[in-house]
């Protein structure tokens, strides 16, 4: 995982926000920003953190960038939480 805090930067509504439009496909930071209603610099804050924590992944297609989420950290953390539930003793 990243050397970002995933639980820090999902304490984050917007960021949560961001994670959810995510799923359905890729999408370029304004399409992003136009549907959260913030501004640039703002979602680029966001983003960042995301990107910190493994949590995103962006790549470059012709003049556009993309972010999508990345899957695998979500696996990982899935499995981490998962030692905590179900153990009666």
């Amino acid at each position: 995982m990243g050397d970002t805090n995933i639980f820090k930067v999902l304490s984050d509504e917007q960021r949560r926000d961001i994670l959810v439009m995510l799923r359905n496909g890729r999408m370029n930071a304004g399409e992003i920003a136009e549907r959260l209603n913030i501004t640039p610099a703002a979602l680029s804050y966001h983003l960042k953190l995301l990107k910190g924590a493994d949590l995103i992944i962006e790549y470059k297609q012709k003049n556009f960038i993309y972010y999508e989420i990345n899957t695998s950290i979500f696996d990982e953390l899935i499995m981490w939480v998962s030692q905590f539930g179900g153990h009666k003793s």
